[in-house]
Parts: structure tokens; C-alpha cells; sequence
């Protein structure tokens, strides 16, 4: 974005109004961090839209490979001419002050993740290539970054939970199925501007593309998923809280990790109103209003140059 489109677009987009909504327990200082780093996430993903729509396979083959270097090497690429590298940086250099060195390796490892799935969906949208379904499920769990949001529960919660919590069945499924609702719902709101940009990546596309369904059929199949997504968080949700009432056995450490689980499982319920909000409050999704559907009207639609 120019100086003018950031004035112009930034606040009606809602980027960090979203996270705002979601990590409710953070701290002001932990809530500005994920809020920045949000933003930048969005911007990332545009550029990543806008490096395949125009085929810069060179710029977006260096960008992934100056992203691995930051996410290892932060405090070494704060000064770096591409803005969105810098830019990153400072973002993860700022997360990775919460909490212990372990928390910050996760996050590391799961971002890295997050870099390739950007990759294969690169390669997948140059080549016209639409994945089936269940592949497409799995990969849009690491485009959409299903295990970034989730890790950052725990900053907003003021505690690293240890993998005997994080790996209980009911966490595990409560958090994921926060994560599926708002990729699934994301999907449902973004089909009109993906159907007019002839791109691969979209769960109702896969849908009519494999499954042989009508769009209106493709449209219901995803809406059923999300309202799937609400009923079964509630019964996990249930079964979070008895865990976290369990965990909270009467010593200090019980004490610290049950209000943990309680927090991030209700920053999670949180997940599903924010979601809805953001996606018809932001301007991102308005694409009746744009003069061309497939293309959002703040993003700088440059043909040629690095920036």
C-alpha cells in the first residue's frame, strides 16, 4: 500500500480489530504484537496473491527464502531493504519475548511450515492445479496457519502450556476446530473474488472441481461444514473445561495451568464471533464494491520491481 491507500483502507480492513476480538485475556503489550504481526500476515498473503497473478517466480523464490532466514536469524534482518522482511522481524523478534526459548522454537517450527504450504499453493496456482478436497484440507490447515494462532493462545495467557496439555485430545480438537470454522468461513466469503480471479485455492472450488457439486451446492456443503465446526467446539469445549478443573489440583503449578487452559479455551470461543465479524465488517471481503472482483482495490497492483 501506498501512503494515500493506507489512509484511505487500513482502518476499514480491521486487521488488528480481529485479534483484538480473539486474544481477549493479553496484555496490552502482548496484544499490539500479534495485532502487528496479523497485519503483517495480510500483507504477506496479498503480495504472495500479487507475485502469481503477475508470474514473479524469482521475487517470490527469494521472499520465501529471506522469510526461513528471518524467522531463524531475527535480530539480523530488522534493517532489511524489503520492508516485509523487516517487517517480520521485528514482529517475531517482539513474540519471541513472552515466553521461554521452547515456546519460541514451536513457533519457529511452525512457521517454517506455514512458508512451504505458501509454496505448494504457489506452485499449485501457476500450474492450475486444484487439489482434491481432502488435500486441500490439509493444506489449507498450514496456509491459514492453524497452529500459529493456536501457539499464540499461550502468550495471551501469560503461560507456555506443556505438551501433556496441548496434546490432550480435547484441546487439541477444541483448538482445531476454532481454526477449521474461520479457514472454512474464510472460504465461504472469499469464493466470489476467487471465482473471478480463476484461482485453485478454495475449499468450494475443490468441492465443485472434485465432488461435482453446483456452486449453490458447493456453497451449502461449506456452510454446513462451519456450522459443524460450532456444535462440535461446544462438546470440546466441555470436555477443556473438566480437563482444566482436573489440571487445577490444589499446588501452584495446577493452579497457573488450569486458568491457562480455561483462557486459551476461551479466547478460542472467542475465534468464532470475531471471525464472523471481521468477515463482514472488513473490507477485504466487499468484492461488490470493487470495480474489478477479482482484485482488491488497496492493493498496488504492480506488474514489474521488487519493492
Amino acid at each position: 500500500m501506498p501512503p494515500a491507500k493506507v489512509q484511505e483502507y487500513a482502518d476499514g480492513l480491521c486487521y488488528t480489530d480481529l485479534m483484538a476480538g480473539y486474544y481477549t485475556d493479553a496484555s496490552d503489550e502482548v496484544l499490539q504484537a500479534i495485532a502487528d504481526y496479523s497485519a503483517w500476515f495480510f500483507v504477506w498473503d496479498d503480495r504472495h496473491d500479487r507475485d502469481i497473478v503477475h508470474g514473479r517466480t524469482g521475487h517470490w523464490r527469494r521472499l520465501r527464502h529471506r522469510l526461513h532466514a528471518a524467522l531463524d536469524a531475527p535480530r539480523h534482518h530488522l534493517h532489511h531493504p524489503d520492508p516485509l522482511v523487516a517487517g517480520f522481524a521485528d514482529s517475531v523478534l517482539r513474540l519471541f519475548g513472552f515466553l521461554p526459548h521452547t515456546w519460541n522454537q514451536r513457533f519457529a517450527r511452525h512457521f517454517h511450515a506455514v512458508i512451504e504450504a505458501y509454496d505448494q499453493e504457489f506452485r499449485n496456482r501457476v500450474r492450475g492445479h486444484i487439489p482434491g478436497v481432502e488435500e486441500y484440507l490439509a493444506l489449507r490447515r498450514l496456509t491459514f496457519a492453524h497452529w500459529i494462532w493456536t501457539d499464540l493462545l499461550e502468550p495471551s495467557a501469560g503461560c507456555e502450556l506443556p505438551a501433556s496439555v496441548r496434546r490432550n485430545p480435547a484441546y487439541r480438537r477444541a483448538a482445531l476446530l476454532s481454526q477449521e470454522f474461520a479457514a472454512w468461513y474464510n472460504d465461504l466469503c472469499s469464493l466470489p473474488k476467487e471465482i473471478a480471479g480463476d484461482e485453485v485455492h478454495n475449499l468450494g472450488i475443490s468441492l465443485i472441481t472434485h465432488a461435482g457439486l453446483t456452486l449453490e451446492e458447493a456453497v451449502d456443503d461449506v456452510r454446513r461444514r462451519v456450522e459443524e465446526c460450532v456444535s462440535a467446539f461446544l462438546d470440546a469445549e466441555r470436555e477443556v473445561l473438566e480437563f482444566a478443573r482436573d489440571l487445577d489440583d490444589g499446588t501452584v503449578r495446577g493452579k497457573e495451568l488450569g486458568a491457562a487452559v480455561r483462557s486459551c479455551v476461551g479466547a478460542m470461543r472467542n475465534w468464532f464471533s470475531s471471525v464472523y465479524w471481521f468477515h463482514h465488517e472488513s473490507g477485504r471481503y466487499r468484492v461488490d464494491n470493487w470495480d474489478d472482483r477479482s482484485t482488491p482495490p488497496y492493493v498496488t497492483n504492480e506488474t514489474a520491481g521488487e519493492k
